[in-house]
C-alpha cells in the first residue's frame, strides 16, 4: 500500500481524470473525501493473481490531492472459474465489466467484515463458462444486474498469495492491512458525503493513452 501527496499525486490525478473524461465517467473534485474509488485491470488475461490495483483519488482535510493504492485482483479466482457450470448452472463465473458504476455501493457486511457492497444498483458481469485458468471477456455473455459484486478483503491478515476462493468476481484485496486503511478512507467519506459510493473498473490500456 502506498499513499502518494504533492506533485506526485497531482500527476496522478491528472492522468487519471483525462482517462476518466475520456470515457465519459465522473470524476469527483469538490471538497475534502470526495472519494473517487477506481479499479485498474491488468492486461493479463490468466487468473488466480493479485495483480490488479484499486486506486483511492481525493483531497484531504487541507485540500490537497492525495493517491491511495493497493494490489487487489478485479477477477474471479480458479475456484470459482473451474466450478462455473455447476455452482452457476452452466452461465459461467461471473467476471465484471470495465465500466463506471455510479452510486452501486455502500459500506455494509461481507460475509463477517465491514466492506464496500454491491447494494444499490446493477453491475455488468460477463459470464465465463470454460473452466480454465483464462479469463474470457466474451461480449455476447454480458448480463446486467445484483450478483453481490462486493470490494473486499482476503485473509483476516498479511497477504493472500493467491485468489483461490476469495473471489467469485469480486473486486479483492491482496493485503489486509490495505484493507483496513481502504476502509478508514470510505468511512471517513461517507461522513461528508453519505453511504453511496461509486466504483469504476478501468482497463489498464486506459491509462496509456
Amino acid at each position: 500500500m502506498a499513499t502518494v501527496k504533492g506533485m506526485h499525486a497531482e500527476l496522478i490525478v491528472a492522468q487519471v481524470r483525462e482517462a476518466m473524461k475520456n470515457k465519459g465517467y465522473a470524476f469527483f473534485e469538490s471538497g475534502k473525501y470526495n472519494v473517487n474509488i477506481i479499479g485498474v485491470r491488468n492486461e493479463s488475461r490468466r487468473a488466480n493473481k493479485f495483480d490488479d490495483m484499486i486506486l483511492v483519488l481525493y483531497k484531504s482535510s487541507s485540500k490537497e490531492w492525495e493517491v491511495f493504492s493497493a494490489p487487489v485482483t478485479t477477477d474471479p479466482g480458479w475456484t470459482y472459474l473451474k466450478d462455473a457450470s455447476k455452482r452457476y448452472g452452466g452461465r459461467g463465473t461471473a467476471i465484471l465489466v470495465a465500466d463506471q458504476y455510479r452510486g452501486t455501493y455502500k459500506i455494509d457486511t461481507h460475509v463477517s467484515h465491514e466492506a464496500l457492497c454491491q447494494r444499490s444498483g446493477d453491475v455488468s458481469v460477463y459470464r465465463d463458462s470454460t473452466k480454465d485458468m483464462n479469463l474470457d471477456f466474451d461480449k455476447s455473455t454480458i448480463v446486467t444486474g445484483k450478483f453481490g459484486i462486493n470490494i473486499h478483503r482476503g485473509r483476516k491478515s498479511g497477504d493472500t498469495p493467491t485468489v483461490g476462493a476469495y473471489s467469485a468476481g469480486c473486486q479483492v484485496f491482496k493485503n489486509a492491512a490495505d484493507f483496513k486503511s481502504f476502509m478508514s478512507l470510505i468511512n471517513k467519506s461517507a461522513k461528508y458525503w453519505g453511504n453511496s459510493f461509486t466504483y469504476t473498473l478501468l482497463d489498464e490500456s486506459d491509462l496509456n493513452n
